[in-house]
């Protein structure tokens, strides 16, 4: 599966390796290409998930505000629920990037 922004793929993994949960697929951490992500202020808690970490998506001179997040600690229920653990998983708004197969 793949990430684009534009033209630019932003993540990819195999299918084997990304978590599918409520309409979004979240990429393993070492699939997200290096320097696209930068923290962002937004504050989110998912009340299964636990803590969320929003990100802008920068690919070249765009920015993608809150175009992605992940669960940096997800709760061990979440874990248990979804079958393995996600942390630092990130997901994308598709909105803003597609999501490809």
């Amino acid at each position: 599966m793949k990430a684009v922004a534009g033209e630019t793929v932003v993540a990819e993994a195999a299918n084997e390796a990304v978590v599918m949960m409520e309409g979004n697929v979240y990429f393993p951490p070492d699939s997200v290409v290096a320097g696209v992500l930068r923290d962002s202020a937004t504050p989110y808690t998912c009340p299964w998930k636990g803590r969320a970490q929003y990100h802008d998506v920068l690919v070249g001179e765009t920015v993608l505000n809150d175009g992605a997040w992940s669960y940096p600690d997800v709760n061990k229920s979440a874990a248990a629920r979804v079958g393995r653990d996600f942390s630092g998983y990130v997901a994308f708004d598709g909105r803003q990037v597609r999501i490809e197969v």
